[in-house]
């Protein structure tokens, strides 16, 4: 958990330096709130990408996106519809 909890506070301190942007938590989201645009978002994954090493594909983002905007949009049997046929790959629940 402890790692996590760094991983969670070296972002934090990043949106508080590079972006003049205090997160409230971790659970805030960001998108919802309008502290996090589209410039913002690609300037995350930049970071991530040189920081921690990560790799983000276009496609994957493109996958990301679409995946948030049945699980967040108002269609309520395209979401239903996802969780039942991905359910049985869940791992790591922090419920």
């Amino acid at each position: 958990m402890s790692e996590t909890r760094t991983v969670q506070d070296r972002i934090a301190t990043w949106f508080l330096t590079t972006l003049k942007l205090d997160v409230p938590s971790a659970d805030t989201d960001l998108f919802e709130s309008g502290v996090l645009d589209s410039m913002a978002f690609v300037e995350l994954l930049l970071n991530l990408e040189r920081t921690f090493g990560l790799k983000v594909a276009v496609e994957e983002a493109a996958l990301a996106d679409n995946v948030f905007s049945v699980l967040m949009g108002d269609d309520v049997d395209a979401r239903r519809n996802w969780i039942q046929r991905n359910a049985k790959d869940a791992r790591f629940l922090d419920v």
